[in-house]
Order: structure tokens, then sequence, then C-alpha cells
């Protein structure tokens, strides 16, 4: 792996830190404390191609790698983790899908609008009984002549009110449990999707999350993604290669605190002095640095296995495990340095430490991540 970044890497970084810089830091406070979802800052982010980095040229995308998306994910995130969800969702779970299972007519009929941003997606694989055990898929895909009838409910689900395109799971076969169940793209449009409960959370507030209902849904056979049966086979292959990008955003949260701590010790004085100048203040930025630099190679070595067409999915996963984890501790260390003033709102740390702990959570618990690890270690 050659650590050196290309020309056009370094471009769509500094781009990245450009637009982060001068349109989202100044709003973050703003989006943290609202919550409502900033339509103008994504629109502005597909305008300058950043919802469809990994999509192909022919599609209306970048046709990029994910080195080059985790690079500018990081940017963005420092920024906003809530605000980059989105940008992660449109280089990862709602367009993996369809590159690698859709037919071309339906590659053509929804990859150029979700590049442009024009349509906003989600993936709807998580339930109220199937979380860690995704493979429990309680919503239904019947057919019905040329057309699946979907019924079932979704929760958690990221870009869920806003979504103008979903990824749905569903059980075509419950006698097959996890092998019975299939994946489809479904506009939001359709009769019977409807959005449920919108849900408040903790941090990443301005990045929206609801239920996902469905009624007597019907969506055309022709919309199904893979072959029937298939659709946790999709699933996995999807959250595999989607890894990455999240640990890019968790990479990105741990180094925009890092970077208040360092900013804050320096001008922080104490006993007549910066507490910069104590032992005990560089120890934790010593801790910190290596657990985000570590995490970010973790991060890369991920991305380049995807791009080499190399196999990617325990690699992708200890990336994911490490980053969230060590995002959460680097942003405990970034509060401790700010002492009583880290726990105010006032203070971004404070933030940043919401917005962490979400990471140990989202696709793929950390538990879950060790279990998986673990047995791939095994079968080795």
């Amino acid at each position: 792996m050659d650590f050196k970044l290309t020309e056009e890497q370094i471009a769509i970084r500094d781009m990245a830190k450009q637009f982060a810089d001068e349109q989202i830091k100044p709003r973050e406070k703003e989006l943290d404390e609202t919550g409502e979802f900033p339509r103008d800052i994504i629109n502005k982010m597909a305008e300058l191609g950043f919802l469809g980095m990994i999509i192909p040229e022919q599609y209306g995308g970048s046709g990029m790698d994910m080195v080059t998306v985790c690079i500018a994910a990081e940017e963005i995130t420092k920024a906003s983790a809530a605000v980059a969800l989105t940008m992660g969702l449109h280089n990862s779970l709602a367009t993996l899908p369809i590159l690698d299972y859709a037919s071309e007519e339906i590659k053509q009929k929804y990859l150029p609008k979700i590049a442009r941003g024009e349509w906003l997606a989600c993936f709807a694989l998580t339930e109220p009984n199937a979380g860690s055990d995704a493979g429990n898929q309680q919503t239904t895909a019947v057919e019905d002549g040329d057309y699946y009838v979907i019924n079932g409910r979704k929760q958690f689900i990221t870009n869920g009110p806003v979504a103008d395109v979903a990824i749905i799971f569903a059980s075509t076969d419950r006698t097959r449990g996890p092998r019975g169940v299939s994946a489809f793209v479904v506009d939001a449009k359709t009769k019977g999707f409807q959005v449920g409960t919108i849900e408040k959370k903790m941090g990443i507030s301005c990045s929206p999350t609801s239920e996902l209902i469905f009624e007597d849904m019907r969506v055309p056979k022709d919309h199904m993604l893979g072959k029937k049966g298939r659709g946790m086979w999709v699933a996995m292959t999807t959250i595999d290669g989607a890894r990455a990008g999240v640990a890019a955003q968790c990479v990105g949260v741990a180094q925009r605190a890092l970077e208040e701590g360092i900013a804050y010790a320096k001008q922080r004085k104490q006993f007549g002095q910066t507490i910069a100048g104590f032992q005990l203040i560089q120890a934790h930025i010593a801790d910190m640095t290596v657990m985000v630099e570590a995490a970010r190679l973790l991060t890369l070595k991920a991305a380049w296995l995807r791009d080499q067409g190399l196999p990617c999915g325990t690699a992708a996963s200890i990336a994911k495990l490490y980053a969230s984890e060590i995002a959460t501790k680097v942003t405990h260390k970034a509060i401790q340095i700010h002492g009583g003033y880290g726990y105010i709102k006032d203070y971004v740390v404070e933030r940043l430490y919401r917005d962490a702990r979400i990471m140990e959570l989202y696709e793929g618990t950390s538990e879950i991540q060790r279990i998986g690890i673990a047995l791939d270690m095994i079968k080795g």
C-alpha cells in the first residue's frame, strides 16, 4: 500500500475541508441545537459531487475509490458527523446494493438522481426485533402477479423521513429464516410507504432517524436486488463494503476532538502557565494522537483492500471496531482536558462526545464486530 496521496486525492481532501470550514462549521452549533435537516447544505454537497463519489461516471457519479471517499468523509465529519451520515449513505449502503445487484434499467433509473442529490436514499434493514439479529426479518413480501406486496415496520432508519428511495429487506419465505430474506429498491412515493415515529437522539441530531411503515405496498418484481432469498447476502456484502466509510467518520470525530483539545490546552492557563506544559495533559494528547493515527491507518487499509478487489470484511470490521471505540475515548479525553468547560454546550467537545457514542452501535455493534473478527480468525 502506497501511503502517498495522489494529486486528485489531495485536491478532493482540500475541497472537502474548505466546504466543511466554510459551509458547515459556522452552523454546527445551530444544527445540533435545532436538529433540523440541513437540506441546503446537502444540496451544496451534491453540487460538488460528494453524494456520488462511489457511483461510476456512466451513472452520473465520479467513480472514485473508497480510499478517496474515506479521506473526504473524515474532513466533512470533523465539522458535522450528522451531515456526513447522508454523504456516507450515498457512497455506501444506499448505492452499493443497486450498483452490485440491480438490473441495468434500475441502475439508470435511480443512480443518476441519487448521485445528483435529486433523490435522497436510505437503507432499511433494522426492525424492532431485528437489530444485531438482522436475519430475523418480520417484514414480509408476498408475490402477487408482477408485484410483491410488502407489509412490516423498520426502525432506526437514517434519512428515513427525508428519503425518496429506500433499500428494503423483507422475508419472501418465513420458513427459511435468514435464507428467505430478499432485498428491494423502492420509491418512497409508493402507496403504502409511510414514515413513522421520528426519533429524538442523544447526538447527530440533524441527521433524521425514523421508523418506516409498509402497509400493502406493491413493489414491481424487477425492483428486487439480486436473487430471491439472497437479501441477507446483499445486506452483509454491502455492509462489509460500507464499514470503512463508517470508520472514516469515527476518525473525523476523533481528529476534531484532538484538535480542540490541543487548541484549548495551548490557551488555558493555570498555576501561571498554559496547561499544555503539564505532563499529564501532554500524556492525554500523546494517547489521543496515537489512537487517531492508528484508527486512520486501519481505515485506509480496509478501504484499500476493497479498492483492490481483495477480501475486506474482516479488515473493515477491525477498522470500524477500533475507530468507533477510540472516537469515544478521544472525545472523553478532550473533555478531560477542557475540565468543567468541556461539559458546557458552548464548547464543541461536548457535542463531539455525544456524536461519538452512536458509532459503537450502528452498522454493527462492537460486540458483533468482535464476534465476526474472532470467527474469521478461528476459521483461518
